[in-house]
């Protein structure tokens, strides 16, 4: 699985206002979209960190660290925003397998120095090691914010496990736990919360639009292009809600799950940043992932403890 093909359809150059694709992304076509999904023994798809000039620098120091972690617990928190909140619940085995390391970038790190809260010389804050990202791709934060939580094997690429929490939440169980209820038990590879309000993809979209999370032209724009691929509008997939939320996603790190993510990752820069909207089509057109989990919002919520949006982060200029 290669980074990124040369580009070759002008039409997808962000200059033209059409894509969010850059040098960290890759020029994506639409032919290329694809020829993504067909699965076969070798595959060149996409998947971020396109050129060493893209973006999202880490230091060296930091990246010998991210290369020791087997497992792996992490969140981010971009442009200043929310607070960063210790996790409990875990147990002292656990602290010697498992690294917890939180993303920020240079606006979050003043933010939260003036606030007091200083990184200590060996860059931890707590049990959470601080990874300062410099040169963020994209103007769009929350898209930004996609790049640890999506593509975690690109960034701890000796990690076989991960867990994601997104900052509004306090991690609050044991990890290996965490690992043994939602994947082992179940033999499965990828686990990730039903969404609590909705089940159809078409109804999240008015809800988006509602809610002024996305434009009514972005929204348009990709759901009109599901409705040609032909993503049903069935509330289920395979008894479970067509729809997730996705503020704790478990998973291993193997070649199917990476490509799901690497593809899921592509719409939410071709399309839209909610990626409650991509994550069923993905699912829908990559037929290989199987051994899923979709839990429900009980287990989530005792996963984490909620606690809100602290700041809105300020949008790179």
């Amino acid at each position: 699985m290669s980074d990124s093909d040369t580009p070759d359809d002008t039409n997808s150059r962000p200059e033209l206002g059409t894509t969010r694709f850059n040098l960290f992304t890759g020029y994506q076509t639409l032919k290329q979209r694809e020829q993504s999904f067909k699965v076969n023994e070798t595959a060149c798809v996409h998947c971020g960190f396109f050129s060493e000039s893209g973006g999202f620098t880490i230091s060296n120091e930091d990246k010998s660290y991210m290369e020791t972690c087997k497992s792996v617990v992490s969140t981010c928190a971009f442009g200043g925003g929310d607070d960063l909140y210790q996790p409990i619940g875990m147990t002292d085995a656990s602290l010697e397998k498992v690294c917890y390391v939180a993303f920020w970038d240079e606006i979050t790190l003043a933010t939260q120095q003036e606030q007091g809260h200083i990184v200590n010389k060996d860059g931890f804050i707590g049990k959470w090691r601080i990874v300062i990202v410099k040169n963020l791709p994209f103007r769009d934060q929350r898209l930004n914010g996609k790049i640890p939580k999506m593509l975690p094997h690109r960034l701890f690429p000796n990690a076989r496990y991960s867990i994601w929490v997104d900052s509004k939440s306090q991690f609050r169980r044991d990890p290996m736990g965490v690992f043994e209820a939602l994947l082992w038990r179940s033999n499965s590879m990828f686990a990730i919360s039903e969404h609590g309000a909705r089940s159809s993809v078409y109804d999240e979209a008015k809800a988006v639009v509602k809610k002024n999370k996305a434009t009514p032209q972005e929204v348009e724009v990709q759901i009109t292009q599901y409705h040609h691929d032909g993503l049903p509008e069935e509330k289920r997939f395979n008894g479970k809600k067509a729809l997730n939320e996705a503020s704790v996603i478990v998973r291993e790190h193997n070649p199917v799950t990476n490509l799901f993510t690497c593809l899921w990752f592509n719409e939410v820069v071709r399309f839209t940043s909610r990626d409650q909207l991509s994550f069923p089509y993905v699912l829908w057109r990559l037929k290989v992932l199987k051994n899923i989990n979709m839990f429900p919002v009980c287990t989530r919520k005792d996963l984490v403890n909620s606690m809100g949006h602290i700041r809105k982060a300020k949008p790179l200029g």
